[in-house]
C-alpha cells in the first residue's frame, strides 16, 4: 500500500470523503454550511452530551450520510510537546485509513476553531506522522499491494515546517530500508557499495577493507568477521555544514550485517532476527544523509563497522586474545559478544582520528537491555551528565525515549581477565548492558564525552508503535537530529 500527499491549489477536487478535526472548543459556525443540517447537529449533540471528551480518537459518521465523514476528535493536548501529539494523531489517523479501507479523503483543517492550530506548524506534524507510519517494506514480494491511498490538503494549509521535515523523514525512512534487508542481500560487501553512493549528497565516505584495517591494527573488528567469506569495513561519513574549524559531532554505529554467535552459536528459533543487528549502524547513516539533505550547519563525522558474524573453519575461536586498535588486549570468551569489539576500535579510531565534540555510539548490543526496559526506552549510559540530559530531553521531543542507566567503576572488576587486559563477557551473570557499555567505556581514551545508547529493544517492533508499522522503527534519527538542532546547530 501507497500514501500519496496531494497538495491542491484553491479550488478542491470532487472528492467524497472529508476528514474535520473537532474538539471541546470547536465552534459550529465553522462546519454550518459545509454539511447538511444532519451532520451539524450530530456533532452538535456529542459535543453537548460530553461524549466526544474523554479521550483523543478518530472516528466516522459516513453510515448515516451519503459521504464519509471522519471526525478527528481532540480531546487533550500536551501543552508541552504539542508537535509530537499531531504526529501521534497522524499516525493513528493512517492506521484508521488503511484499518477501514478508506482510500481517498481531504482533510478539511479550514473547519476547525482557530485556536486548535494557532501553530501552523501543528498541522505539518499531524501530516508527518502520517507519513512516518505509512512506511511499508515489501520490496521482496511477488504480489504487492498497489492500493493508494489518496489524501488531500490545501497548499495553504501547510507551512514551511513540512519541508524541513522531508530530509529528516527521508533518514529515518533508508534506515528502516537498511535494516530491513536480509543478511544475503545487504552484507558487508553490498553495505559499503551503498554507502559510497552517498556521496551525490556531499558526504565524503571513505570504505577501510580488511587490508588497510589489518595495516591499523583494527584486530578486534577484524576477528568478528574472519569466519565469514565477506569482507569486514569501517566507513566513514564526514559532512562539513560548516567553514567553521569546529570540533565534528561524532556518531558510531555497530553495523553486524548478520549475528549467528560465531563459534559460541546462538540457538536457531529467532535466529532470522538477527539481520536487525546492523541497525545501530544504519541510524548513523539515516542521520548523515538527513544532515547532508537538510545542509545541516554543523561537522559531523559518522563511523560504522560493518561485519559478520558466521561460524567456520578461520571463525574466532572462545578464548582468543586479540589486540585491539587502541593497544589493549581483549579475551574473547564468548564469539556472540562481538558488537563491543567492533566498536571497541571504531570508538577509539573516531576519537583519535577526529577529536570529536563528543561520541555517540548506537548498537543493538544486549538482550539484557529489553529485560530492563522492554520496548518503551533505550539504555543510555555516558561519561557525561550534560550530554546525557541533552539525549534525554530530545528523546522526549520527538518520542525517542531514553532511560540512563549506571556506569561504575566497581563493575570493572566483572570484565577484568587473568590472560588480557579485559575479558569481552561477565561469567558472573547480571548487570549485562552495564557490563557491556563498561567494556564500551574502556575504548574512550582521552575522556572526550561519550554516550552509548542500546537500542537492542527500539530498532524494531514486531507490533508496530505510535509513529512506525510493524518492522524497522528507524529509531534514533529522529532523536540525534534533535539533539543537533537543539544544541549544536
Amino acid at each position: 500500500m501507497t500514501l500519496k500527499i496531494n497538495y491542491l491549489d484553491k479550488k478542491k477536487a470532487q472528492i467524497k470523503n472529508n476528514a474535520i478535526f473537532v474538539h471541546q472548543n470547536t465552534k459550529i459556525q465553522h462546519i454550518r454550511g459545509k454539511f447538511d443540517n444532519k451532520f451539524v447537529n450530530k456533532i452538535l449533540s456529542l459535543i453537548k452530551k460530553n461524549k466526544l471528551l474523554s479521550e483523543n480518537k478518530i472516528f466516522s459518521l459516513g453510515q448515516d450520510f451519503d459521504e464519509k465523514i471522519i471526525i478527528i476528535y481532540l480531546h487533550k493536548l500536551n501543552q508541552k510537546n504539542t508537535e509530537l501529539e499531531f504526529e501521534k494523531l497522524g499516525a493513528k489517523f493512517y492506521d484508521f485509513l488503511k484499518k477501514n479501507e478508506i482510500n481517498e479523503i481531504y482533510i478539511q483543517k479550514d473547519l476547525t476553531a482557530t485556536s486548535l492550530f494557532e501553530n501552523p506548524d501543528y498541522f505539518d506534524s499531524f501530516i508527518h506522522g502520517i507519513e512516518l507510519k505509512s512506511y511499508e517494506f515489501n520490496l521482496y514480494k511477488s504480489k504487492k499491494n498497489n492500493k493508494i491511498i489518496n489524501i488531500f490538503v490545501q497548499k495553504t494549509d501547510v507551512s514551511r515546517k513540512l519541508k524541513k521535515l522531508d530530509p529528516i523523514l527521508n533518514g529515518v525512512n533508508f534506515t528502516r530500508d537498511l535494516v530491513s534487508e536480509p543478511g544475503n542481500i545487504l552484507h558487508p560487501d553490498e553495505y559499503a557499495k551503498r554507502l559510497l553512493q552517498l556521496r551525490k549528497f556531499g558526504l565524503k565516505v571513505n570504505v577501510f577493507d580488511k587490508k588497510k584495517l589489518k595495516k591499523l591494527g583494527m584486530n578486534a573488528l577484524l576477528g568478528v568477521g574472519q569466519g565469514s567469506i565477506r569482507g569486514s569495513y569501517l566507513v566513514t561519513l564526514e559532512w562539513k555544514g560548516t567553514g567553521a574549524k569546529k570540533k565534528p559531532l561524532a556518531f558510531v554505529g555497530k553495523g553486524v550485517c548478520f549475528d549467528t554467535g560465531g563459534i559460541s552459536l546462538k540457538p536457531a528459533k529467532f535466529m532470522e532476527d538477527m539481520t536487525y543487528d546492523m541497525a545501530g549502524s544504519a541510524v548513523v547513516v539515516g542521520l548523515m544523509k538527513n544532515l547532508a539533505l537538510r545542509k545541516a550547519k554543523i561537522n559531523a563525522i559518522g563511523v560504522v563497522g560493518l561485519v559478520e558474524n558466521m561460524p567456520g573453519g578461520n571463525a574466532q575461536r572462545p578464548g582468543d586474545i586479540v589486540k585491539s586498535y587502541s593497544g589493549k588486549t581483549i579475551e574473547v570468551l564468548n564469539t556472540d559478544a562481538e558488537g563491543r569489539l567492533v566498536l571497541a576500535d571504531a570508538l577509539t579510531y573516531t576519537e583519535k582520528k577526529y577529536k570529536p565534540e563528543f561520541i555517540v555510539d548506537l548498537a543493538t548490543l544486549t538482550g539484557a537491555i529489553i529485560v530492563s526496559l522492554g520496548s518503551e526506552f533505550a539504555g543510555l549510559f555516558s561519561n557525561n551528565d550534560k550530554l546525557s540530559k541533552q539525549l534525554f530531553d530530545a528523546g522526549q521531543k520527538v518520542g525517542e525515549t531514553v532511560w540512563r542507566m549506571p556506569l561504575d567503576k566497581n563493575y570493572d572488576k566483572l570484565i577484568n581477565s587473568k590472560n588480557a587486559d579485559m575479558q569481552n563477557i561477565n561469567y558472573v551473570g547480571g548487570a549485562g548492558s552495564t557490563t557491556a557499555a563498561q567494556f564500551l567505556q574502556r575504548f574512550i581514551l582521552n575522556k572526550t564525552p561519550w554516550a552509548h545508547l542500546d537500542i537492542a529493544g527500539m530498532a524494531f517492533s514486531k507490533y508496530g508503535g505510535a509513529l512506525n508499522s510493524e518492522g524497522a522503527t528507524g529509531f534514533g534519527v529522529r532523536l540525534l537530529n534533535q539533539l543537533i538542532e537543539d544544541y549544536y546547530e
